[in-house]
């Protein structure tokens, strides 16, 4: 019998046996009856105590097996709850843990499938530009292009590069911001200097495209991160000059309430599809009127810094244009 090889148990039956032979023989040398009634009643205590102890241990078996079934990769192992109270509460914990386990397990499995997802986008954003910087060193090597042809070569070659480094930078960013690492400063900030770093990178594209910066900003402020805030502005403004044809503009506005400080980028330009505005924010989505050179990355940035600083930024269109709106609520203390 299994239940006899736990040593508990055998110390336990022994203690019981003694004490049921010392008292049945003292009952005997009162009479036989009741020495006979001593006995009964002994057997009877001790029979009650294994089967107790045997359903207790039955008990502990089934659930020790339904851990080993968890542990080698089943699924949908139930653990039956038992109406002792120390059992039960173990029970209900390893229940809890076993929960746990699985949401951590299936939460692991679509971060490998977004991994892997993210990984092969990467690989195809990176790919294009290399096969086109292979293509186009090849003719250099070649020695068969004119002056003019190799300078317009070497500026397709800078720009290739440019886009690969912008690429790998963002990528960083993000991958800092998932990892919990990207570190964001709380001070007062600027609405107008924010706006100023952030469209400072476009002056000559916007002059070269005959395309307006206007903004409408007065002493707006927040709290959060410059340098981040200005990234997260400037991916949204290069989104809008992609999407504005020459001679047309880029609003920036903002409004501080007591609630927050809105600033809003609007363009004059297709606007948004409706069949795009769920998905823009998606890292590596690149909607139907995305440029060529689109990867699908700036505007998932900017959701990441802005969700980071507790602000929320909407998409939608406007009269005009595509409307970006981001806002940065006020901190109760």
């Amino acid at each position: 019998m299994k239940l006899l090889k736990n040593r508990e148990v055998r110390f336990t039956l022994y203690i019981l046996c003694a004490g049921a032979v010392f008292f049945t023989f003292l009952a005997f040398f009162c009479g036989k009856t009741p020495g006979i009634v001593m006995l009964i009643a002994s057997v009877f205590f001790i029979s009650v105590y294994l089967i107790s102890v045997k359903k207790r241990y039955d008990a502990i078996a089934k659930l020790s097996a339904s851990i080993d079934l968890v542990l080698h990769g089943a699924d949908n192992v139930l653990i039956t709850q038992s109406r002792e109270g120390e059992l039960s509460l173990l029970e209900s914990e390893i229940s809890k843990m076993l929960l746990r386990l699985r949401e951590n397990s299936e939460r692991l499995k679509n971060d490998k499938l977004r991994l892997s997802d993210a990984i092969a986008d990467i690989s195809h954003q990176l790919r294009t530009p290399l096969t086109s910087i292979n293509l186009t060193l090849s003719r250099l090597i070649g020695g068969d292009v004119t002056q003019e042809e190799r300078i317009k070569l070497l500026y397709e070659l800078k720009s290739r590069l440019s886009r690969i480094e912008w690429l790998v930078e963002a990528l960083l960013k993000m991958s800092k911001i998932d990892a919990g690492t990207a570190v964001f400063r709380n001070e007062s900030v600027s609405v107008a200097e924010i706006v100023a770093r952030a469209s400072e990178p476009f002056a000559i594209a916007l002059e070269l495209k005959d395309q307006r910066l206007i903004t409408d900003i007065g002493e707006q402020s927040f709290i959060g991160d410059a340098s981040w805030t200005a990234e997260a502005i400037s991916n949204i403004i290069k989104n809008c000059m992609e999407h504005t044809p020459e001679g047309g503009y880029i609003k920036i506005s903002a409004e501080e309430t007591p609630l927050y400080t809105e600033i809003r980028i609007g363009d004059s330009g297709e606007g948004i599809d409706k069949a795009d505005l769920p998905h823009l924010f998606e890292r590596f989505y690149r909607g139907k009127n995305s440029a060529e050179t689109s990867v699908g990355i700036g505007l998932a940035l900017t959701r990441a810094i802005i969700a980071e600083q507790h602000g929320s930024i909407k998409a939608e269109n406007s009269a005009s244009g595509a409307l970006f709106t981001i806002r940065f609520y006020k901190r109760i203390i």
